[in-house]
């Protein structure tokens, strides 16, 4: 499985040398620490008009036109495009590239994670060790689980088989234009195809593009008194 079957990477991305479309999807995960190294943050331009309760570390890049809150904790490295909008609350963990047009929404934290060109994260979400495709989108309360209760590495389900991916942390792969609905939690290693969906359910493995994963409703007839 290639990386190109899930995620289209804008042309102006900075960071497209270290994310090639031949790679593995879950290999651009590994790849995040390595492209912010290379970004040079002591040059790149610095905020003047970050709020009195947004908390940033050095070695954090954040486009003129983002939207800050008054409150939020941004630790290095990290990348910030244009034009995304960060609401209170936010927790990003360091080794983190937002694309431009995201909505990094309140109390939602990430840790080890590319999310692409106009993402939206809105409410009360963790994001961890994954990627996020163009215009992907997590309803309220959605969760990447990135570690295995047993601690092993995690294998991936692809269309060609079972992979072992040796990453003790690796959460979700959503590809572009997918979405996890309200409360679901995508477990480790989990792929949504371009274009998928999950019904506000657990999911593990893979979802095909364009299909739509929903749990069958248990019904049971009430007993009569």
């Amino acid at each position: 499985m290639q990386a190109s079957e899930l995620f289209t990477l804008s042309e102006d991305f900075p960071f497209a040398d270290f994310f090639r479309a031949d790679m593995a999807p879950w290999e651009w995960v590994s790849a995040i620490k390595p492209a912010l190294k290379s970004f040079d943050f002591a040059a790149a331009p610095k905020r003047d008009d970050i709020p009195a309760g947004v908390t940033v570390d050095d070695d954090v890049y954040i486009h003129p036109s983002v939207k800050l809150p008054p409150y939020c904790v941004i630790e290095g490295p990290s990348w910030i495009g244009a034009d995304t909008e960060i609401r209170p609350g936010a927790y990003i963990r360091g080794n983190v590239i937002i694309g431009k047009g995201c909505v990094i929404g309140n109390s939602c934290e990430f840790k080890n994670s590319l999310i692409l060109d106009n993402s939206q994260v809105p409410h009360f979400n963790y994001v961890g060790d994954s990627v996020l495709g163009q215009k992907a989108h997590l309803g309220a309360g959605v969760i990447c689980a990135n570690l295995r209760l047993d601690q092993s590495p995690v294998v991936v389900v692809t269309p060609e088989g079972k992979v072992g991916t040796g990453m003790r942390k690796l959460g979700a792969l959503v590809g572009d234009a997918a979405e996890a609905g309200c409360n679901s939690v995508l477990q480790p290693g989990s792929i949504l195809g371009k274009r998928s969906a999950v019904i506000s359910m657990p999911f593990n493995g893979y979802l095909e593009p364009g299909k739509i994963a929903i749990e069958k409703a248990r019904i049971a007839k009430l007993p009569r008194p």
